[in-house]
């Protein structure tokens, strides 16, 4: 059976001057201002997952891994690196990339805010790259524990795979996400500010290049993986309850309130 229930009385009490005292009176629900969220709520259809948008990702972290362990030409190519931007930078200490790795991210807000509207709202933007910075973060984290590889500049064993260039090209994958049917000029900026952030982690000798090319790997296949998961996760959070749901606003002798009705 289909009916109609009142939850109850979810007094949002804007005064409460008679809350012991006041005798029960008949509420009055003016029912022409009713809230229908379901007009509110908007539901993101699920992605369907391809294999093809995680092989550049796989790719990339794929050859990160392999360099950790090889002693041959990859680990050549890490030194030598390393060898060639010190001998030419030795005192390069710039700090610019713990901030460049947000960048693509706030562009997104940046060009929404300047009407030029993206894939998303902004609250399931937001959401999206929340998710993708937990996903990121998470698996950089384990990930760091588990190999316990040593920075080139010896100040810790943390260095693979590059945090902050993980987190600029989940940004920039970000960005590339939102606004690719857009113009694709905007996901391509935000790669470049990504794999800038990736090469001043290296002049900074926090990392070896294989680090960076293994971050930008986890950055944007975390991002990837948020938008195949993020319409599950707010349809378990917000589901069709909340199309079920309405709200009206009440008078009562001595307070102002809503009361909330659900549809079963």
């Amino acid at each position: 059976m289909r009916g109609k229930i009142t939850i109850g009385s979810l007094l949002l009490l804007c005064t409460a001057t008679t809350c012991l005292a006041q005798r029960q009176d008949s509420l009055l629900m003016d029912r022409s201002k009713e809230i229908d969220l379901k007009n509110i709520y908007t539901e993101i259809k699920p992605v369907k997952f391809r294999v093809a948008p995680f092989i550049a990702p796989a790719l990339l972290m794929g050859y990160g891994f392999a360099a950790v362990y090889n002693k041959g030409a990859l680990k050549e190519l890490d030194e030598s690196t390393k060898y060639e931007l010190q001998e030419d930078h030795p005192l390069f200490a710039a700090h610019v990339d713990d901030y460049m790795q947000f960048a693509p991210a706030l562009a997104v807000y940046g060009l929404n805010l300047s009407g030029i509207k993206g894939k998303h709202n902004l609250l399931d933007a937001s959401m999206l790259y929340v998710t993708s910075a937990a996903i990121m973060g998470l698996s950089t984290h384990f990930v760091k524990q588990g190999v316990h590889r040593q920075r080139p500049n010896e100040s810790g064993y943390n260095s693979f795979p590059s945090g902050h260039t993980a987190s600029a090209f989940a940004a920039a994958e970000f960005l590339h996400q939102e606004y690719k049917d857009v113009s694709p000029w905007y996901g391509y900026a935000g790669y470049f500010v990504a794999t800038a952030t990736g090469t001043l982690r290296m002049y900074n000798n926090k990392h070896w290049f294989s680090d960076v090319v293994a971050g930008a790997g986890f950055g944007m296949a975390s991002t990837k993986i948020s938008y195949l998961v993020y319409p599950y996760i707010k349809r378990l959070f917000s589901g069709k309850g909340v199309q079920n749901l309405s709200i009206m606003p009440m008078r009562q002798e001595g307070a102002n309130g809503f009361v909330a009705n659900y549809h079963f």
